[in-house]
């Protein structure tokens, strides 16, 4: 029976792409930083974006400019439950919430989830989603 491994460490390069003035890499992102940045860029991902990967996205922002509305704000929250589901194997969900802001014409997405394979508490990822017309 194969020994199941589990990542204790996850690593991602920043899209800065600023360099570490000691040594002249790249910085990167670790562990909690490197999945929450991983979890906002598949959502703001639209499809056919990714050119070997022509089904990876959330659609999110064809949304944007539909009716302002909390029956949009479940659409929302659906869309990116499924685009994590799908393509971030990393992490549990815990919880998806989009809440329009009717002053700013924006939707507040809080992300709570679980990382799978490290010892951590629940972490939150909060951003703004607003149409840019």
């Amino acid at each position: 029976m194969p020994v199941e491994r589990v990542s204790k460490q996850f690593k991602d390069i920043s899209a800065t792409f600023k360099v570490n003035p000691i040594n002249y890499d790249l910085i990167d992102l670790k562990n909690e930083r490197a999945i929450a940045r991983s979890l906002q860029n598949l959502v703001l991902t639209n499809f056919g974006e990714r050119f070997f990967n022509q089904n990876l996205g959330s659609g999110v922002s064809q949304l944007l400019f539909e009716q302002f509305d909390s029956l949009t704000a479940i659409s929302i929250q659906d869309k990116i439950t499924n685009v994590i589901d799908n393509y971030e194997p990393r992490v549990s969900l815990i919880e998806v919430r989009a809440t329009p802001d009717e002053e700013n014409l924006e939707y507040n997405i809080t992300i709570v989830y679980r990382i799978v394979g490290i010892d951590a508490q629940p972490q939150q990822l909060t951003f703004a989603l607003q149409s840019t017309r």
